[in-house]
């Protein structure tokens, strides 16, 4: 069950990341998680959004350089210890976390982490295999 992220490299100047914003909002996308990366010349913005070909279509016309990335949307408790309880079966299982940001769904009374992993095969597996609730794509651009 994996949920395709955009990548969107923009140069770190003021106003780059409110264009991006105005440009999706215009379009309709709904961004659903987000997570910023800096260095001292660009940035890398990871967005979840409710319509995917949407946004990159927007994207790539206005010249932003956008790719797609394979993520897993993963339910973890929300409370003390909850994203330990997900993390130790990857860790005994020897499957590396590249990156991870999370939300909150008020939905329920479960935090929404969003991991890139190095083998995501290996990584589903070892969640189902640990009952650990991994989130279909439709319910996670639906949130």
């Amino acid at each position: 069950m994996k949920v395709q992220q955009l990548s969107i490299f923009m140069e770190n100047r003021a106003g780059r990341l409110a264009e991006i914003m105005q440009l999706l909002g215009d379009a309709g996308v709904n961004i659903r998680a987000l997570s910023l990366a800096d260095t001292s010349d660009f940035g890398i913005l990871r967005l979840i959004v409710n319509d995917v070909d949407k946004a990159l279509q927007v994207l790539r016309e206005s010249g932003h350089t956008v790719s797609l990335t394979d993520v897993v949307a993963v339910e973890v408790p929300d409370h003390p210890g909850g994203l330990a309880s997900v993390l130790n079966p990857l860790c005994q299982a020897g499957v590396n976390v590249e990156y991870m940001y999370a939300f909150v769904e008020k939905a329920t009374d479960k935090a929404v982490v969003i991991f890139r992993f190095e083998d995501i095969e290996a990584a589903l597996g070892v969640l189902a295999k640990a009952g650990i609730s991994v989130l279909p794509a439709e319910t996670v651009y639906t949130l």
